[in-house]
Formats: structure tokens, sequence, C-alpha cells
């Protein structure tokens, strides 16, 4: 194992230097960081055990992180405000991706049951700022554009995972209703995950705030008090039965509209050991579940992946912006880029233990195909695709979707750091 801890840090190595330069191609992060684990797993320098238990060490603290930093920077008042295109994206357009993702996945998985593919359509309904970097910070596309998909990826994998863990429990219901009443646990998982982190994450920012008039802290030291206060709701959730994802969340939620954007780490962090987190993550990917996911791979399982990332997605964001200022170019831009990430296969890892077994590995195998088909697709078609769209909208009908709105929530000056 410790040669594959070598190689991997070379490779991030070799990666940071040469990012600037590969950012204006195809070869994104996320393919290389699959790719390389996809390889590392064909070599056997990492034992698939010591791999698939980091992975889900990994992807817990990514997920409670990330889940709070971007729930964080979200200004929810700006948000309702002038921001029509993500909320509607968000509000409408999430729930005609689950349910018309149901449709077309429920004939494919027959003879499963019907909620097996609702909870396939809203594992595959996530989509992630990560693998669309290449879109979201291309200056070609209208800023208001990137503004908008930065928003939706923020909020829906939040806004996902209720829908997931209800499903989920349904399933568990339907398929084991002798072992445990998953139904009341679902609820219980939904209901006290927000109380919690909304709790924590209110007080938790009045106190940031009295700290921070007071001098009594510094830019560093918040830092670690908000992960801290990321870990402490996911805790204090798993102990009274809520879910701590959800609690970590809507803890986020709850802390940045009360601080307004007085904490430069949350902007930082983001941005750089963020990065190297979600990195992490897609490398034990590539190589604990793909191999075995490329493996189970069959025309059914293509299909549902191709018809949701090709029809489902494009078609429930298209209905969600009628009838907005969207231009109809504008609305197929955001149809297409909608990539499943880490809130995909985090969320199918996260559920699989509660289903039966056939069904868990299905999904999971569902998951992760997608994950690494959406890297790809999403990757080699950012960079052009936005340059295209960019100089049709600057061209055509774009001229209003060109100007610079204020943003959401500034970022902290040096005098607030």
């Amino acid at each position: 194992m410790a040669t594959g801890l070598l190689m991997l840090a070379m490779f991030t190595v070799c990666y940071t230097l040469l990012a600037k330069t590969l950012s204006n191609g195809i070869l994104t992060a996320p393919i290389l960081f699959i790719g390389f684990g996809y390889v590392m797993a064909q070599t056997g320098m990492f034992p698939f055990e010591d791999a698939e238990h980091l992975l889900h060490i990994v992807a817990e603290i990514a997920l409670i992180i990330l889940l709070f930093l971007d729930a964080a920077q979200i200004n929810l008042k700006s948000l309702r405000q002038r921001h029509q295109w993500p909320l509607r994206m968000l509000v409408i357009g999430l729930p005609l991706a689950v349910v018309i993702g149901t449709a077309v996945a429920a004939p494919l998985l027959s003879p499963m049951p019907i909620l097996v593919a609702a909870l396939a359509a809203a594992l595959l309904a996530p989509t992630d700022a990560a693998l669309g970097q290449a879109v979201v910070t291309n200056k070609a596309v209208p800023e208001r554009v990137r503004r908008a998909l930065t928003l939706e990826s923020g909020l829906n994998d939040g806004m996902a995972l209720p829908v997931i863990l209800l499903f989920a429990s349904l399933v568990g219901e339907m398929m084991q209703p002798e072992a445990t009443n998953w139904l009341l646990f679902g609820a219980k998982q939904l209901l006290f995950g927000p109380l919690v982190g909304g709790l924590i994450g209110a007080v938790g920012g009045v106190m940031f705030l009295a700290a921070k008039r007071r001098k009594m802290t510094s830019a560093t030291i918040e830092g670690i008090g908000a992960l801290a206060m990321a870990s402490g709701a996911y805790l204090a959730a798993a102990m009274v039965d809520g879910n701590g994802f959800i609690a970590a969340f809507v803890a986020g939620l709850f802390f940045g509209n009360v601080i307004k954007g007085q904490c430069a780490f949350i902007f930082e962090f983001t941005e750089s050991e963020g990065q190297m987190l979600a990195w992490g993550a897609f490398f034990l990917i590539g190589l604990a579940l793909v191999p075995n996911a490329v493996a189970h791979l069959d025309g059914r399982m293509l299909t549902i992946i191709l018809t949701s990332l090709f029809i489902v997605r494009p078609l429930a964001i298209w209905l969600s912006l009628t009838g907005t200022d969207a231009a109809p170019l504008t609305k197929l831009f955001f149809g297409w880029f909608g990539p499943r990430g880490l809130a995909t296969a985090l969320f199918a890892l996260l559920v699989v233990d509660q289903l039966d077994h056939e069904i868990g590995e299905y999904l999971l195998n569902l998951a992760v195909n997608a994950v690494w088909i959406s890297a790809v697709l999403h990757g080699v078609t950012a960079v052009p695709l936005s340059r295209w769209y960019g100089a049709r909208m600057s061209e055509n009908e774009g001229a209003a979707e060109m100007k610079t709105l204020p943003p959401m929530r500034p970022k902290p000056t040096a005098e607030q750091r």
C-alpha cells in the first residue's frame, strides 16, 4: 500500500504542475483521478480491502465538509430575489428529473419494483460542480449562466438526499418488512437531521459573529471552527437517529446566512483543500468501485445512464425554464452540463447497506458507471462546447444574458479576514 500511496502523491504533484494547461483541454481532474485509480486497481499496488475501507472514510469526510461549505455559500434571500434560473431548476427541474427518470427506468428495471426505479432516478439526479469546473470557470460562458450552474450544483445534492433516503427507506421496508421498520427509520432521518443541523448552524453563526466583533478569534481558527461545526452537526444528528449528511447541509445553510460572507475560510477551503478531498474521492472511486462496476455494465444499465444524461435532465431543465428569459440554446446548455459526480456515487454507497443485496449492488454499480461515463462525456465536451456557446450567445439573442450580475455574497475583504 505504501507504494500505491507514493504513486498517488507523485501523480497529484504532476497534475498540479500541469493543471492550468490541462484545464484548457479535455482531460479534467475527475477523468484523470478516476482513470488513475482504475489503472492502480489493475496493478494490485493498493489492496482492495484497504481501498474500500479508505473510500468510506474519505467519502464521508468529503461529503460532510463539501455539503456544509457549498450550502454556506448560498444566500437564500438573493437566490429568491435575483436568481430565477437556478431556483426553477432546483424547485421544478430536480423533481421533474426524478419523475421522468423513474418513468424511463421502470420498464428497463422490470421485474424490480417501481420504487427501485424511483431510487435509481433520484441517485442520478444530483449534479456535481467539480465535474463542471471547466464550464463554471470558463470566461467564454456568460457570467449569469456560470453562476446559475454553480448555484444549482451547490444546492441540488443536499435537496436530492432526503428524496434518496425516503425511497431507500421505502424499498428497504418493502423488501425486508420483518427485519426493521425502514419507513420509521427514514422519517426520523429526514426530520431530526434538519432540526439538529439548523439549530447548530444558527447558534454557531451567532456565536461566530459575536466572537468576531470582539476580536476573540482569527481567520485560521475560524476555519477550524467551521469544519468542527460541520462534524458536530453530523455527529449530533446521528445521536438522535437523524441523518448526519442532511444535518451538515442544513447547518451550512443556516451558518452561511447568519454570518453573511464574513468567513473567508469557506471560500478558500472550497477552492484549495476541498479540491484535494474531491480528487482523493474520485481516485478511490476509480480504485475501489469502477472495476467491479465496469464488469457489471450491461445494455440495460448503459441505456438508463445515457437516457439520464441525454434525455431526462435536458427535458426536465427545458420544462423548468419554460416561461423564463432563458434562450433555447441556454436551456440546452443547462440541460447538458449537469454532470453526475461525487454525490451520485457517495449517496449510493450511503444507502446500499439498507437494501436487499442484489438491488443494492445493482444501484451502486449503476451510480458508479454513471459517474465515470459522465466524467468522460462532460469532460471532453466542456471546453469546446463552452467556447462555442459563448460565441453564439455573444452574437445572437444572449446579449441580455451576458450582463454581469452583482455577486450573491461578496468574498470577504482583507479587513474582514
